[in-house]
């Protein structure tokens, strides 16, 4: 973890002083308890799943749609940690199939349920199919495997958000954020538990980890120049998952506290520092077309191409925030973890609405991502969504 660290410009762990100070609390709870985590190989998953295996559960079932990411992730569990006496099982699995349905079925047993599984990407919003599946995936696949968890007796269900929920302005975040509005219809059934956390550093389909694959098939490093975030590692990812699962109260999401271990960075800047600590020197480019021909020759001589440009696509937020004004806050609970706490404040005919228009839409199998965004902005009225018709995928 320590060259992640340096890498996003820090010294310490986050949530070091908090594991430590519940980690007999933690031991106890999961070594009693059946978990079943759901999107568990990407790459929060596989840090939440190393949490709870490392704390040797009673029954540990992982469920995930890429078969290649589970067969990985069980090699990594193996050959860092071993095994447990528990019920470890990894299932190549949609959760959106009857055949998981099925597995439901014929074991649902579990103590705690935690949902991983999302498009995350702000790309995943530029087709209208594309963003239908992300309404899918992150907001009907939860309700359906939290309705599911109600039904098998689930002690408590955990699903994580985003910091693009608190004040969407993309459709991921949005989706987040409506996928919380029906969290609070069902917290009137079952406990459930979220975090809404930052980017995590180099995790499976982001900026930085495409930087490892950049410099594998010697081409340029691109990155914006004007964007700052806050990251956490993946480590840092799977505590906090792991945290408000196992102490959060009804409806709690669990952040982290802004501090001095915790500043924004630019992905210029961690992408300079990546290609230092690789041992290249980072030569500025001013168009795609040079910094892909100097990348025919510039490795070789300890150097690397980088293209820094400004950002112009649509759903990139200027800023980032996990909590808006109008939501209460627990920030003594714990060191570094605040708590935003909720009422269950919900509108149910608004949620009905929603359900029957992309239902009616799926049936009809025709849809639009003007009626999809007008549908947005209904269920929240303040949404930021400003479309430049611009993508991600337009560029380098």
């Amino acid at each position: 973890m320590t060259s992640i660290l340096s890498l996003i410009g820090r010294e310490k762990e986050l949530f070091a002083a908090d594991i430590e100070n519940q980690e007999e609390q933690l031991k106890v709870t999961v070594s009693n308890s059946r978990f079943l985590v759901l999107g568990g190989a990407g790459s929060i998953g596989q840090a939440v799943t190393k949490e709870i295996f490392k704390r040797n559960p009673k029954k540990l079932h992982v469920v995930d749609i890429s078969e290649n990411n589970l067969a990985e992730m069980v090699r990594d569990i193996r050959s860092s940690y071993g095994y447990i006496n528990g019920d470890f099982q990894t299932f190549a699995l949609d959760i959106g199939s009857i055949e998981y349905d099925a597995f439901i079925k014929a074991d649902g047993q579990f103590d705690y349920v935690l949902n991983l599984s999302a498009l995350k990407h702000v790309r995943s919003e530029k087709d209208p199919y594309t963003l239908m599946r992300m309404i899918d995936v992150n907001i009907f696949n939860t309700d359906k495997t939290l309705q599911q968890s109600i039904n098998t007796g689930v002690k408590k269900y955990f699903c994580v958000s985003t910091d693009k929920a608190a004040n969407p302005v993309n459709m991921m975040g949005a989706s987040k954020r409506i996928m919380e509005m029906f969290l609070m219809r069902h917290s009137l059934e079952i406990d459930i538990s979220t975090a809404r956390f930052a980017n995590v550093a180099f995790s499976d389909g982001s900026l930085l980890h495409s930087f490892n694959q950049r410099l594998e098939k010697n081409q340029p490093i691109v990155a914006p120049n004007d964007i700052k975030r806050y990251f956490v590692t993946p480590q840092e990812s799977g505590e906090l998952c792991l945290m408000s699962c196992i102490f959060g109260e009804n409806r709690d999401i669990f952040f982290p506290k802004l501090s001095e271990s915790l500043h924004l960075i630019s992905f210029a800047d961690i992408a300079i520092k990546y290609l230092e600590q690789k041992g290249f020197e980072p030569v500025l480019c001013s168009t795609e077309e040079e910094a892909r021909d100097l990348a025919k020759t510039l490795p070789a001589q300890g150097k690397w191409p980088c293209l820094f440009t400004g950002s112009d696509t649509t759903g990139e937020k200027d800023f980032e925030e996990f909590f808006t004004d109008a939501e209460i806050l627990d920030m003594q609970r714990f060191s570094n973890l605040g708590i935003i706490k909720n009422d269950a404040v919900f509108n149910k005919d608004l949620l009905l609405e929603f359900e029957a228009s992309i239902h009616s839409m799926r049936k009809n199998l025709s849809w639009n991502k003007k009626d999809i965004v007008e549908l947005f902005f209904k269920m929240i009225p303040d949404f930021g969504h400003k479309e430049t018709g611009k993508y991600l995928d337009g560029k380098m």
